[in-house]
């Protein structure tokens, strides 16, 4: 297992991160996972032995409940806290009222309570907003998160789902008004959809933002479980809960290049969708998470893999982005004035 910096901070996480969506299984989560105690502290045990030390959460998975089963676990099986870097969310809706949501003050102040004694722990590592909230000033959320890092319950400042332009605001009121900045970006990336590399990835090279991926298999659709027919493996996640979106049939050319080259390295599809991720550059970690254990194991095997530059090249060919205005028009004015 290879430990790389989050972002411009001196703190080394795995390359794998452990995610807890399938932990508990309440309301609306039931379509991702049911998992019980035991078989979450199988699944953070086998994580943990093959040296991931990274573990992402959020109040909102299965209501709290997957908070808690992740605290259990680190209890039950006698982990130190200390050995791990434990990563959770805050912004979605956790109750009835009106302010039950949503990056304002009240709600943050509410939530990293909440989650810090559901994690039964003095701190949370890493406190990303799940997202945007566009009724609160970005600049209440960002002084309320630094009040949390200089008072010591959290100690780093991380995002998700943001645009490149919502990031570098934030980023640009953290740095002139000399508050914590974000420090990592939660993102779906993936040989599936590589939106991001659009605006996004420059913004994350330029500015030193550590990158976590999430969904790395597409929702399922990289594991090789689907097909172009139209059949699956019963019990297939695609089958009860269809996201993230994606075009399909692109996916399957994709699908069909992965399979080919399965069988060449004796390796799983899923493995290889992982393991093209692992490779690039701007990629700090991607979150697994598993309903079963072959699940998981499976997964990790992915850090094994190795591509050769024509692989590397047919797997970029077959799922590269159309070109979109302005992109086009900046490789082709920019071409004289490339850095060497």
């Amino acid at each position: 297992m290879k430990y790389n910096l989050l972002g411009n901070t001196g703190l080394k996480v795995s390359e794998l991160c452990l995610g807890t969506m399938t932990f508990g299984g309440k309301g609306i989560w039931t379509a991702i996972g049911t998992l019980e105690q035991q078989a979450v502290d199988n699944l953070v045990k086998t994580a943990v032995d093959a040296g991931i030390n990274f573990i992402d959460t959020a109040n909102v998975y299965s209501e709290g409940l997957s908070e808690e089963l992740t605290g259990k676990a680190i209890r039950n099986l006698g982990l130190k806290r200390d050995d791990l870097v434990i990563a959770t969310k805050v912004r979605g809706k956790m109750g009835n009222g009106p302010n039950d949501q949503g990056l304002t003050r009240k709600h943050i102040l509410s939530q990293v309570e909440g989650s810090l004694r559901r994690l039964n722990t003095d701190y949370i590592d890493l406190y990303q907003i799940h997202g945007f909230d566009a009724l609160t000033p970005l600049e209440e959320t960002i002084d309320v998160l630094d009040g949390l890092v200089q008072s010591g319950k959290v100690r780093y400042a991380g995002c998700s789902n943001l645009t490149a332009w919502q990031l570098m605001k934030a980023l640009s009121y953290a740095q002139y008004n000399r508050r914590s900045k974000f420090v990592s970006l939660q993102s779906y990336y993936t040989l599936a959809g590589r939106d991001l590399e659009r605006e996004i990835v420059p913004v994350l090279k330029d500015q030193k933002v550590g990158l976590m991926v999430w969904s790395p298999l597409a929702g399922g659709l990289l594991t090789g479980k689907y097909t172009r027919s139209g059949e699956t493996e019963e019990g297939s996640r695609r089958t009860t809960f269809d996201f993230p979106p994606v075009n399909k049939e692109r996916v399957y050319d994709i699908v069909d290049v992965l399979q080919e080259m399965a069988k060449i390295k004796s390796s799983s599809v899923a493995q290889l969708a992982l393991a093209w991720l692992l490779h690039q550059q701007v990629v700090t970690t991607v979150i697994i998470g598993a309903k079963k254990p072959e699940q998981l194991e499976d997964n990790l095997k992915a850090i094994d893999v190795t591509f050769t530059e024509d692989e590397l090249k047919r797997l970029d060919d077959i799922s590269r982005l159309p070109s979109e205005y302005p992109g086009w028009m900046l490789e082709r004015q920019g071409a004289d004035r490339k850095a060497e």
